[in-house]
């Protein structure tokens, strides 16, 4: 009888072993993801001395070592079910018994952190790093601590990468000889044969020099930066790159001149390409880190050589960061170092011959109003701006569009009318449905200045349409019924008679929209004729649309409109002979019977329909 017990009592792992040798992906994954379930029925004491032992294959009981021995290959061939694992033990602090017992996690992770598979590797160093800061200072010095080391000893570069993600998570905490021992490792990683060891030393330099003395930081360091960033492989150089931004906040500011700009002036002018990238792309970071007065004397020479590099990435890059870049500059000179220095670079840039540039361009130039004021804006900006509008490629000139609000604070729409708008207008037919969209979105900025109401309104694809008419609704409620009478109004009941079925789809859009703004006098009045007599359209689609403007727009009608004019055309749609026209009609006699119900018509026999 006890063993029958026993037995039963090993059925959990039983029933994983067997889901684990399945040929079946997806319930081998669905296994793993059931460990908290399993673990919770072993039991916290068996959890930690039975099932994490079978997750790494290592100290296995001996009648499970057969079967755990015919599906490891089973286990591993499965990066998917792997990533899922290594998540999984994150979380498995409370089920191996809490704190006290969270080294028993170590073992697995660290097999989890030699696979090939690089998303496995970082899943279980992140697991690694969430439960390092469960460990007392003792247990990690006793437990994590060598894991560290023996994975940064490793003989398989997979092991050495996945120990740079570790090193910053468990120094705080341990003694001073320790954390030497650890330095010294770090250094070892960081002067690796393998390249894509020093990529992932460098990629963890910054956020190891943060939790280093400053002395460290100083000696330590400093030297790794300046090698790494002298490295012969440009994706290692590149990293460093990143590294500088945060060394550069730790330093006090006497140092950076000598500890770190001759790096990072050398990483601007490099070679590769992709380290002149990432310096662009950090640009306003770095900035920020090494203070206005490097700034103004390095800087600003510097960004000025990206803005006219020969490699049009790095020049999209610079040029993405020219307003922030700007903002940032010390105040009391900020005007005149871009006067001088940014907008002649600036201006070159509004011709480049790669699109990606002049759209990157186009996305803050805008910005730079704001910041030089509305005289320079005019005089300077203005004619930069009205070049982007007209440019031939379409994502220029949607990002220009984008950002008019920022030239209409500093400089106000009557100046913007009259330098910006005729072009604008251009673009309201414009052949890319985006940049007209963006036009459509800027029409309550625009409104009053020109007649753009129709050209937008008369927009063939259906979103544009609808983003016209929700607008329009605005302008109403903007500008009053008076104005939509005289302005809007007969722009959109001309369209009713086009030729394109679309056009005059986009009237009773327009309509629907209106109504409500416009008020029930010129709804009746002007708007409900043209309606009715759309009924007769020979295009289905017209009609079952104005079925469904009648029940839209019948809220807003008196009852005697109701029964008079729109019961009679309901009526006869309901007997059309498109499906679509019957039900849509249909419903709107359903919905404008609840409207006269709401008008306190007051009994059944009264209803019209």
């Amino acid at each position: 009888m006890a063993g029958a017990d026993g037995d039963d009592s090993l059925y959990p792992i039983a029933v994983l072993i067997d889901e684990l040798r399945n040929e079946d992906v997806q319930l081998r994954l669905n296994s793993i993801k059931k460990l908290s379930t399993i673990a919770l029925a072993l039991g916290v004491e068996r959890t930690r001395t039975e099932l994490l032992p079978f997750l790494t294959v290592l100290n296995v009981y001996f009648e499970y070592c057969l079967a755990v021995l015919s599906i490891i290959y089973t286990i591993y061939d499965e990066d998917e079910v792997l990533l899922a694992l290594a998540e999984q033990l994150g979380n498995f602090t409370m089920l191996v018994g809490g704190p006290e017992y969270v080294h028993c996690l170590l073992p697995p992770l660290e097999s989890l952190a030699t696979v090939e598979e690089t998303v496995v590797r970082d899943k279980a160093v992140e697991s690694l790093r969430k439960i390092s800061q469960e460990h007392s200072p003792v247990d990690l010095e006793v437990h994590f601590e060598p894991l560290v080391k023996r994975l940064a000893s490793g003989d398989w570069f997979t092991s050495r990468t996945s120990a740079c993600g570790l090193f910053s998570v468990c120094y705080p905490r341990v003694s001073s000889t320790v954390k030497a021992e650890i330095r010294q490792h770090f250094r070892t990683l960081c002067s690796d044969d393998t390249p894509m060891v020093r990529r992932a030393a460098a990629s963890k330099l910054g956020e190891f020099a943060k939790v280093l003395e400053l002395d460290y930081v100083k000696s330590d360091i400093i030297s790794l930066f300046t090698a790494l960033a002298s490295d012969e492989q440009d994706s290692v150089r590149l990293l460093a790159v990143e590294a500088c931004v945060s060394i550069a906040t730790l330093l006090p500011q006497e140092d950076l001149e000598s500890l770190v700009m001759p790096t990072l002036r050398q990483a601007a002018e490099d070679k590769s390409w992709r380290v002149r990238y990432m310096v662009a792309d950090k640009f306003s970071e770095l900035q920020k880190a090494v203070g206005p007065e490097i700034t103004k004397n390095d800087l600003v020479p510097a960004f000025q050589n990206l803005l006219k590099d020969c490699e049009a990435e790095v020049r999209a890059a610079a040029a993405n960061k020219v307003k922030e870049f700007c903002e940032n500059l010390p105040e009391e000179n900020r005007e005149q170092i871009i006067m001088t220095h940014i907008l002649p670079c600036v201006k070159e840039l509004v011709s480049d011959t790669n699109q990606h540039v002049k759209s990157a361009l186009a996305s803050v130039i805008m910005g730079l109003s704001t910041i030089l004021g509305k005289d320079n804006t005019i005089e300077h900006l203005l004619p930069l701006f009205l070049a982007q509008l007209k440019d031939e490629c379409p994502e220029v000139r949607l990002n220009i569009i984008s950002n008019l609000d920022c030239v209409n604070e500093v400089i106000g729409i009557r100046q913007l009318s009259q330098s910006l708008l005729p072009a604008i207008v251009e673009l309201a037919e414009d052949a890319k449905w985006r940049v007209r969209l963006a036009i459509i979105e800027y029409m309550p900025l625009l409104a009053g200045q020109l007649p753009l109401t129709k050209s937008l309104c008369r927009v063939v694809v259906y979103a544009i349409r609808e983003a016209a008419t929700c607008n329009l609704m605005k302008l109403v409620e903007k500008f009053g019924a008076e104005w939509a009478q005289n302005t809007i109004v007969p722009k959109v009941l001309g369209m009713a008679n086009d030729p394109n079925y679309l056009h005059r789809m986009t009237t009773l859009f327009c309509i629907n929209a209106l109504s409500e703004a416009c008020g029930q006098d010129i709804t009746t009045k002007q708007m409900l004729p043209v309606v009715l007599k759309m009924s007769n359209d020979q295009v289905a689609n017209v009609r079952f649309n104005v079925a469904k403007s009648l029940q839209k727009i019948g809220p807003v009608l008196d009852s005697n409109a109701l029964q008079t004019e729109v019961k009679p055309v309901l009526e006869k749609l309901a007997t059309d002979t498109d499906m679509d026209v019957k039900y849509f009609a249909q419903e709107a006699i359903s919905g404008t019977r609840f409207t006269l119900a709401s008008l306190h018509i007051s009994t059944k026999s009264d209803l019209p329909f």
